[in-house]
Parts: C-alpha cells; structure tokens; sequence
C-alpha cells in the first residue's frame, strides 16, 4: 500500500471511528463507544505508518541522490 492510501485509509477511520463514538454516546451505547475508539486507534495506526513510509522514501532519495 502507498504511503499516500495509508495516510487516507487512516483518515477515514480516524473520522468513522469518532463519528462511531459520538453515536454511542448519544444513545448510551458503550460497545459502539468502544468499537469507534478502535476504529480511531487504528486510523491513527494506518496514517502513521503512511507517514513514515513518506520519511523512509525521503531518507532514501537523499542517499541516492534522487530528488
């Protein structure tokens, strides 16, 4: 997966994920509360390992010389 589908990916479950949880709060339902932190949890995850897959990429093109 390309560092720019994780960074999305991550985003868009960071986003379901809290929409999840304000669901659950409204309605009292804590299992939804807690699946949407989950689902927030491993948002953050994809958009991090997007993250650092874009600072490998850029560590390595400064080694090799490519811009």
């Amino acid at each position: 997966m390309s560092s720019t589908t994780d960074k999305l990916k991550g985003l868009a479950n960071e986003a379901v994920g809290n929409v999840k949880q304000a669901a659950g709060k409204v309605t009292g339902n804590d299992k939804l509360v807690a699946e949407g932190k989950v689902q927030e949890l491993k948002g953050e995850a994809q958009k991090t390992t997007g993250e650092v897959k874009d600072g490998a990429k850029s560590l390595a093109d400064k080694i090799t010389g490519k811009h």
